[in-house]
């Protein structure tokens, strides 16, 4: 276990617990993706319908007498938002995507769009990463709790990682699964990130498994760290042939929920609080640390084969 963890700069962070005491579908149940989206698409049919009757619209598709925005503005405001958390040069600032985050959010909610996420079912369904205002490998909830467990020595730890310049370390990209079921209000979460080191000679997808244990309020879902692994990694691969994938694969995964909580007790659970939720596009929040935002973007709704 300690070897396939050193396969990744940040599986440095799996070892210390150690010392301290391709593609997947998903099965979401509660909802019909189908009539959600007939819902939003109602929705938004009766609030155009609504805006363009109250009132003539200016040049920018905003009323004019109201100044209530339209469901083209909100387009607008999220194509803004993707196109900035895609630029590299220069990358986006936090306080950047802070206010267009911001100008957003005020939109969806006058428009009662991508509301009440934790309910909504939108948030089932397969999530590629777009901007993290860390390494994107805190976006996985694991780091979350590792901060809940160690508040005064997790940031010099993180630092520690982060100073390795590419290419001997780089990040991405970093997806997530969720499937929740409205009506227990329970689920699975899967996050997974590449880690490549050594010039991309050595790879491995950092992934972390967790159980969604309940929804809190209308944007929130509680979720509980279960286990942390390093998957498919080219250098057992490499080193063992045609036996690598069955050694990877039968490997066991390191039990860091477990591990989080002999260092302090209740630190394996953290809030995922998402913001905005809709067809293509999530804003999701660590629960203790609002400021920092993390944008995602759909890339399949769940699987319904089980109906």
């Amino acid at each position: 276990m300690i070897l396939l963890a050193a396969l990744s700069t940040n599986a440095l962070l799996v070892i210390f617990f150690c010392g301290s005491v391709k593609g997947f579908t998903s099965h979401a149940v509660g909802y019909s993706p189908t009539n959600v989206l007939l819902w939003h698409q109602t929705k938004r049919s009766s609030l155009t319908s609504s805006a363009l009757s109250s009132s003539s619209t200016d040049g920018y598709g905003s009323s004019s007498s109201t100044g209530v925005p339209t469901l083209e503005d909100l387009d607008d405001a999220k194509a803004r938002l993707v196109r900035t958390c895609g630029r590299s040069s220069p990358k986006p600032s936090l306080s950047e995507i802070q206010g267009l985050v911001e100008e957003l959010e005020t939109m969806a909610e006058q428009l009662s769009v991508g509301q009440a996420s934790s309910i909504s079912g939108l948030l089932n369904g397969e999530w590629e990463l777009l901007y993290s205002p860390e390494d994107a490998t805190r976006s996985s909830p694991f780091f979350w709790a590792f901060r809940k467990a160690l508040p005064d020595s997790a940031d010099q730890i993180f630092g520690i990682t982060d100073a390795i310049p590419a290419p001997i370390k780089e990040i991405g990209p970093a997806f997530q699964q969720i499937e929740i079921s409205t009506n227990s209000q329970t689920g699975r979460f899967v996050s997974r990130v590449k880690v490549a080191t050594l010039g991309g000679l050595a790879t491995s997808i950092m992934t972390t498994r967790a159980s969604i244990v309940g929804i809190v309020g209308l944007d929130g879902i509680r979720i509980k760290i279960d286990t942390t692994k390093p998957e498919d990694s080219t250098v057992v691969k490499t080193l063992l042939g045609p036996l690598g994938d069955v050694v990877s694969e039968n490997i066991p995964p390191f039990p860091s929920g477990e591990a989080l909580e002999r260092i302090m007790p209740g630190s394996s659970e953290v809030i995922l609080k998402t913001t905005f939720c809709d067809e293509g596009l999530r804003i999701s929040r660590d629960g203790d640390r609002l400021e920092d935002i993390y944008v995602w973007r759909r890339r399949e709704f769940a699987s319904f084969d089980f109906l």
